[in-house]
């Protein structure tokens, strides 16, 4: 693999070794001083280490305090961080979570009020109203596709309820995709992780939205990690693979701006109650909404069957779907992986109140919540 570049709307350079390009980047744009936003774990691995390495030239400080689901907290923390550093600009380096919270630190840093107050659905949602920091992304994982996002999910500190910061005004003036980045990653978060790229691909696609340029972006990012979500979790090194699989998780979150679906409704509700990783929670579920919906969009089915080279068309694809997820090593049911049915009710109010099930394909009432549930048990 050799890096490229390409823009879509962000400047992306792609392939291994793209994270040597980022200390020559931020210092054509006259930038000094970075805030380099990571998460705990990451800040003790020699990875991140290495990378700091790689910024000698610049004036960093590291801020490594996301853990879990990004809060409010965290953001603002981040902020008196950058504010204290006197700080330029923002690195962003990590999974999903990380790369949320780097998203808006530079928000909450320059303006005025909460940081959830600029959430989209606040009853007196703030205005972004000046030039957020300079802001670039490092993703260590393939899942989110956080670093071409224009959202970030910050959730409550008390309620754990996710609210989602949206505007194109955060999103990262470049991104440096460097698939080296994850060899490291265990292979149940690799799989985790690669089930949540192929979730957006599909529930992109699924979505009754009309946005033409985005499903076929999410067919072929589809496509891509069907090849190869296996290759990456059981030959970790396959530096192809990793690479494929960092491209589908770009492409689904580039194509779920056409919107998304239950199974994220049911997955944000797991993340909220249950504390569970959204990739998990996403493939725990995914076969459960995707075949009630079939009904609804069975040539959307077989067109996915279709792309991710499964024999026996639309009919075949969720037993194919999951064959993969137990060949991946993601089984059990929600029990299994520590939810109780006493939660069942919580999840179900969370679950509805989501906004992602308004484009699924069929509506989802809060019976048929019930029945997800309770069939995922």
């Amino acid at each position: 693999m050799t890096i490229s570049g390409f823009s879509f709307p962000t400047a992306i350079r792609f392939g291994p070794g793209a994270r040597r390009e980022v200390a020559e980047h931020l210092r054509g744009q006259g930038l000094q001083r970075p805030l380099l936003v990571t998460d705990r774990a990451l800040a003790e691995l020699p990875m991140l280490a290495e990378f700091r390495g790689l910024l000698t030239a610049l004036e960093v400080a590291v801020f490594p305090g996301v853990a879990g689901d990004p809060t409010a907290a965290q953001v603002e923390a981040g902020a008196q961080a950058y504010r204290a550093h006197r700080a330029d600009c923002v690195i962003g380096f990590g999974g999903g979570a990380a790369l949320d919270v780097a998203k808006v630190v530079g928000l909450a840093a320059t303006h005025e009020g909460r940081i959830l107050e600029y959430a989209w659905d606040h009853p007196r949602v703030r205005a972004i109203e000046r030039e957020l920091p300079y802001f670039v992304a490092l993703p260590t994982t393939a899942g989110t596709g956080s670093e071409v996002g224009r959202s970030a999910v910050i959730s409550e500190d008390d309620t754990h309820l996710k609210r989602i910061i949206f505007s194109p005004k955060i999103l990262a003036r470049a991104v440096f995709a460097d698939p080296e980045l994850t060899l490291g990653l265990p292979p149940i978060v690799t799989a985790a992780t690669g089930m949540d790229a192929l979730t957006h691909n599909i529930e992109s696609y699924l979505s009754p939205s009309y946005h033409p340029l985005c499903d076929g972006i999410a067919l072929e990012g589809a496509r891509i990690a069907a090849r190869s979500l296996l290759r990456a979790v059981h030959e970790p090194d396959d530096i192809g693979a990793r690479g494929d699989m960092m491209m589908a998780s770009m492409m689904g979150a580039i194509a779920f701006q056409k919107d998304l679906g239950a199974v994220h409704s049911c997955a944000h509700a797991l993340g909220a109650v249950c504390h569970m990783h959204h990739g998990l929670a996403n493939a725990l579920m995914i076969d459960t909404v995707l075949e009630w919906n079939q009904e609804a969009v069975p040539d959307k089915f077989a067109e996915l069957a279709h792309v991710c080279g499964v024999s026996g068309g639309g009919e075949a694809f969720i037993p194919w779907l999951r064959a993969l997820k137990a060949r991946a090593g993601i089984r059990g049911r929600l029990g299994e992986h520590g939810v109780k049915r006493e939660q069942v009710p919580r999840l179900v109010e969370i679950a509805l109140a989501d906004g992602c099930h308004l484009t699924n394909p069929r509506p989802c009432t809060r019976t048929d919540f019930e029945a997800f549930f309770e069939a995922a048990m």
